[in-house]
Protein backbone atom coordinates (compact mmCIF):
# COMPACT_ATOMS: atom_id res chain seq x y z
CA UNK A 1 0.00 0.00 0.00
CA UNK A 2 1.28 3.62 -0.53
CA UNK A 3 -0.16 7.12 0.10
CA UNK A 4 -0.94 10.03 -2.04
CA UNK A 5 -0.68 13.57 -0.55
CA UNK A 6 -3.05 15.47 -2.18
CA UNK A 7 -3.76 19.19 -3.27
CA UNK A 8 -6.21 19.49 -0.48
CA UNK A 9 -4.33 17.77 1.79
CA UNK A 10 -5.91 14.90 2.38
CA UNK A 11 -3.62 11.47 2.78
CA UNK A 12 -4.92 8.89 0.37
CA UNK A 13 -4.10 5.30 0.91
CA UNK A 14 -4.30 3.26 -2.61
CA UNK A 15 -2.81 -0.07 -4.71
CA UNK A 16 -1.77 0.27 -8.47
CA UNK A 17 -1.01 -2.20 -10.31
CA UNK A 18 0.76 -0.87 -13.98
CA UNK A 19 0.15 -2.35 -17.46
CA UNK A 20 -1.44 -1.62 -20.16
CA UNK A 21 -4.46 0.85 -20.31
CA UNK A 22 -7.13 2.01 -20.16
CA UNK A 23 -6.60 2.38 -17.04
CA UNK A 24 -9.40 0.72 -14.86
CA UNK A 25 -9.93 2.52 -11.73
CA UNK A 26 -12.48 1.18 -8.98
CA UNK A 27 -14.71 3.45 -6.95
CA UNK A 28 -15.56 2.16 -4.05
CA UNK A 29 -18.90 2.78 -1.83
CA UNK A 30 -20.27 4.74 1.35
CA UNK A 31 -18.23 3.87 4.21
CA UNK A 32 -16.49 0.67 2.47
CA UNK A 33 -12.82 0.41 1.57
CA UNK A 34 -10.83 -0.61 -1.24
CA UNK A 35 -10.20 -4.45 0.11
CA UNK A 36 -13.71 -4.92 -0.25
CA UNK A 37 -14.36 -8.34 -2.76
CA UNK A 38 -15.52 -6.20 -5.78
CA UNK A 39 -11.79 -4.18 -5.61
CA UNK A 40 -9.62 -6.79 -4.50
CA UNK A 41 -10.99 -9.31 -7.52
CA UNK A 42 -10.67 -6.63 -10.00
CA UNK A 43 -7.35 -6.27 -9.14
CA UNK A 44 -6.33 -10.03 -9.32
CA UNK A 45 -8.20 -10.10 -12.91
CA UNK A 46 -5.99 -6.69 -14.15
CA UNK A 47 -3.13 -8.20 -12.20
CA UNK A 48 -3.48 -11.58 -14.46
CA UNK A 49 -5.13 -9.33 -18.01
CA UNK A 50 -1.77 -7.63 -17.55
CA UNK A 51 -4.27 -3.97 -17.28
CA UNK A 52 -3.08 -0.98 -15.12
CA UNK A 53 -5.56 -0.97 -11.98
CA UNK A 54 -5.85 1.91 -9.69
CA UNK A 55 -8.35 1.62 -5.87
CA UNK A 56 -8.13 3.39 -3.07
CA UNK A 57 -9.72 4.74 -0.39
CA UNK A 58 -11.73 7.82 -0.17
CA UNK A 59 -11.08 10.26 2.90
CA UNK A 60 -12.46 9.22 6.29
CA UNK A 61 -12.61 5.65 4.53
CA UNK A 62 -9.95 2.66 5.13
CA UNK A 63 -6.45 3.40 5.77
CA UNK A 64 -6.61 6.99 4.31
CA UNK A 65 -6.63 10.20 6.20
CA UNK A 66 -9.42 12.23 7.78
CA UNK A 67 -12.88 11.34 9.66
CA UNK A 68 -15.55 9.60 7.74
CA UNK A 69 -18.12 12.27 9.24
CA UNK A 70 -16.60 15.22 8.01
CA UNK A 71 -16.60 13.94 4.13
CA UNK A 72 -18.98 14.42 1.61
CA UNK A 73 -19.91 13.62 -1.74
CA UNK A 74 -17.88 16.37 -3.20
CA UNK A 75 -14.96 15.56 -0.95
CA UNK A 76 -14.83 11.90 -2.43
CA UNK A 77 -15.20 13.18 -5.71
CA UNK A 78 -12.40 15.40 -5.56
CA UNK A 79 -10.33 12.48 -4.03
CA UNK A 80 -10.91 10.45 -6.84
CA UNK A 81 -10.51 13.04 -9.42
CA UNK A 82 -6.75 13.96 -7.04
CA UNK A 83 -6.18 10.30 -7.46
CA UNK A 84 -6.63 9.55 -11.26
CA UNK A 85 -4.88 12.97 -12.09
CA UNK A 86 -1.79 11.76 -10.40
CA UNK A 87 -1.65 8.06 -10.18
CA UNK A 88 -2.97 7.32 -14.05
CA UNK A 89 -1.98 8.00 -17.31
CA UNK A 90 -3.79 8.30 -20.35
CA UNK A 91 -7.78 7.19 -20.65
CA UNK A 92 -9.63 5.39 -18.16
CA UNK A 93 -12.63 3.25 -17.53
CA UNK A 94 -14.35 3.43 -13.83
CA UNK A 95 -15.67 0.82 -11.99
CA UNK A 96 -18.34 2.72 -9.19
CA UNK A 97 -20.17 0.46 -7.04
CA UNK A 98 -22.81 1.98 -5.10
CA UNK A 99 -21.98 5.39 -4.10
CA UNK A 100 -18.76 5.22 -6.64
CA UNK A 101 -21.45 5.17 -9.30
CA UNK A 102 -22.51 8.46 -8.17
CA UNK A 103 -18.79 9.52 -7.70
CA UNK A 104 -18.06 8.10 -11.19
CA UNK A 105 -20.73 10.14 -13.05
CA UNK A 106 -18.84 13.76 -11.30
CA UNK A 107 -15.57 12.60 -12.02
CA UNK A 108 -16.84 11.97 -15.95
CA UNK A 109 -17.98 15.55 -15.91
CA UNK A 110 -15.03 17.08 -14.90
CA UNK A 111 -12.07 15.27 -16.67
CA UNK A 112 -11.78 14.17 -19.99
CA UNK A 113 -10.17 11.33 -19.78
CA UNK A 114 -12.79 9.10 -18.68
CA UNK A 115 -13.66 6.61 -21.66
CA UNK A 116 -15.95 4.38 -20.16
CA UNK A 117 -18.17 3.62 -16.95
CA UNK A 118 -19.37 0.16 -15.11
CA UNK A 119 -22.10 0.39 -12.45
CA UNK A 120 -22.78 -1.74 -9.85
CA UNK A 121 -25.86 -1.13 -7.98
CA UNK A 122 -24.92 2.83 -8.94
CA UNK A 123 -26.38 5.11 -6.78
CA UNK A 124 -26.55 8.42 -8.04
CA UNK A 125 -28.03 11.24 -5.57
CA UNK A 126 -28.80 9.12 -2.61
CA UNK A 127 -28.42 11.78 -0.20
CA UNK A 128 -31.56 13.42 -1.29
CA UNK A 129 -33.46 10.48 -3.33
CA UNK A 130 -32.98 8.15 -0.53
CA UNK A 131 -31.91 9.21 3.07
CA UNK A 132 -32.99 13.29 2.88
CA UNK A 133 -36.15 11.82 1.26
CA UNK A 134 -36.90 8.77 3.81
CA UNK A 135 -36.26 11.28 6.79
CA UNK A 136 -39.22 11.55 9.36
CA UNK A 137 -39.88 14.77 10.93
CA UNK A 138 -38.01 14.24 13.97
CA UNK A 139 -35.04 13.02 11.97
CA UNK A 140 -35.36 16.22 9.72
CA UNK A 141 -35.41 18.32 12.90
CA UNK A 142 -31.79 16.44 14.75
CA UNK A 143 -30.25 17.41 11.62
CA UNK A 144 -31.22 20.97 11.72
CA UNK A 145 -30.51 21.25 15.27
CA UNK A 146 -27.61 18.95 16.08
CA UNK A 147 -26.00 18.57 12.42
CA UNK A 148 -25.91 15.05 12.32
CA UNK A 149 -28.33 12.11 12.59
CA UNK A 150 -27.80 8.26 12.96
CA UNK A 151 -29.15 5.63 10.72
CA UNK A 152 -29.03 1.99 11.25
CA UNK A 153 -26.62 -0.41 9.07
CA UNK A 154 -26.92 -3.55 8.17
CA UNK A 155 -23.46 -3.60 7.56
CA UNK A 156 -21.60 -1.92 10.21
CA UNK A 157 -21.76 0.20 13.24
CA UNK A 158 -24.81 3.08 12.77
CA UNK A 159 -24.04 5.63 10.15
CA UNK A 160 -23.51 8.98 11.12
CA UNK A 161 -24.97 11.27 8.66
CA UNK A 162 -24.32 14.87 8.99
CA UNK A 163 -26.11 17.86 7.74
CA UNK A 164 -23.14 18.83 5.83
CA UNK A 165 -23.23 15.59 3.46
CA UNK A 166 -26.81 16.28 3.11
CA UNK A 167 -26.09 20.24 1.54
CA UNK A 168 -23.17 19.45 -0.13
CA UNK A 169 -24.85 16.41 -1.82
CA UNK A 170 -27.60 19.04 -3.14
CA UNK A 171 -24.64 20.38 -5.02
CA UNK A 172 -23.38 17.61 -6.67
CA UNK A 173 -26.73 16.15 -8.37
CA UNK A 174 -27.15 14.67 -11.53
CA UNK A 175 -30.15 13.17 -11.93
CA UNK A 176 -31.68 16.57 -12.94
CA UNK A 177 -30.83 16.56 -16.26
CA UNK A 178 -29.33 14.38 -19.28
CA UNK A 179 -25.59 13.32 -18.30
CA UNK A 180 -23.67 13.67 -21.38
CA UNK A 181 -21.94 11.19 -23.00
CA UNK A 182 -18.30 10.37 -22.38
CA UNK A 183 -18.23 6.72 -23.45
CA UNK A 184 -19.74 2.94 -22.87
CA UNK A 185 -21.72 2.77 -20.13
CA UNK A 186 -22.89 -0.40 -18.39
CA UNK A 187 -25.11 -1.18 -15.47
CA UNK A 188 -25.19 -3.94 -13.60
CA UNK A 189 -28.49 -4.27 -10.78
CA UNK A 190 -29.73 -6.91 -8.29
CA UNK A 191 -33.02 -7.82 -8.59
CA UNK A 192 -32.96 -8.29 -4.41
CA UNK A 193 -31.18 -5.03 -3.68
CA UNK A 194 -32.56 -3.34 -0.70
CA UNK A 195 -30.16 -0.27 -1.21
CA UNK A 196 -30.72 0.38 -4.02
CA UNK A 197 -33.87 0.20 -6.00
CA UNK A 198 -34.88 -0.72 -9.67
CA UNK A 199 -36.36 2.23 -10.12
CA UNK A 200 -33.02 3.92 -9.91
CA UNK A 201 -31.42 2.06 -11.74
CA UNK A 202 -33.97 2.77 -14.86
CA UNK A 203 -34.50 6.17 -13.65
CA UNK A 204 -29.79 6.78 -14.12
CA UNK A 205 -30.30 4.40 -17.54
CA UNK A 206 -32.93 7.12 -18.54
CA UNK A 207 -30.44 10.14 -17.60
CA UNK A 208 -27.25 8.49 -19.77
CA UNK A 209 -26.89 9.61 -23.49
CA UNK A 210 -24.87 7.47 -25.96
CA UNK A 211 -23.74 3.63 -25.38
CA UNK A 212 -25.66 2.73 -22.63
CA UNK A 213 -26.84 -0.85 -21.26
CA UNK A 214 -28.60 -2.18 -18.06
CA UNK A 215 -29.01 -5.59 -16.82
CA UNK A 216 -30.25 -6.69 -14.23
CA UNK A 217 -29.67 -10.11 -12.11
CA UNK A 218 -32.22 -11.74 -10.50
CA UNK A 219 -31.43 -12.57 -6.97
CA UNK A 220 -28.49 -10.39 -6.68
CA UNK A 221 -28.02 -8.23 -3.54
CA UNK A 222 -26.50 -4.96 -3.04
CA UNK A 223 -23.20 -6.37 -2.71
CA UNK A 224 -22.73 -8.26 -5.59
CA UNK A 225 -20.10 -9.97 -4.50
CA UNK A 226 -20.93 -13.61 -5.37
CA UNK A 227 -18.85 -16.03 -7.76
CA UNK A 228 -21.34 -15.11 -10.50
CA UNK A 229 -21.38 -11.85 -9.93
CA UNK A 230 -17.94 -11.04 -10.05
CA UNK A 231 -17.54 -13.19 -13.23
CA UNK A 232 -20.19 -11.10 -14.63
CA UNK A 233 -18.12 -7.74 -13.81
CA UNK A 234 -15.14 -8.92 -15.04
CA UNK A 235 -16.87 -9.63 -18.37
CA UNK A 236 -18.55 -6.28 -18.60
CA UNK A 237 -15.37 -4.58 -18.00
CA UNK A 238 -13.51 -6.63 -20.39
CA UNK A 239 -16.72 -5.11 -23.31
CA UNK A 240 -16.41 -1.18 -22.04
CA UNK A 241 -12.40 -1.58 -22.56
CA UNK A 242 -13.04 -3.54 -25.89
CA UNK A 243 -15.14 -0.46 -27.14
CA UNK A 244 -13.48 2.40 -25.43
Amino acid sequence: MEYLDTRTGRRIAYHRTTGKGPWVVFLGGFKSDMNGTKAVHLEGWAGGAGRAFLRFDYSGHGQSSGAFEDGSIGDWAQDAIDAIEALTEGPVVLVGSSMGGWVSLLVARAIDRVVGLVGIAAAPDFTEDSMWAGFDEGQRAELAEHGQVSLPSDYDEPYVITRRLIEDGRTQLVLREQVAPFGPVRLLQGTEDADVSRETALRLLDHLAGDVRLTFVKGADHRFSDDACLELIERTVEEVLACA
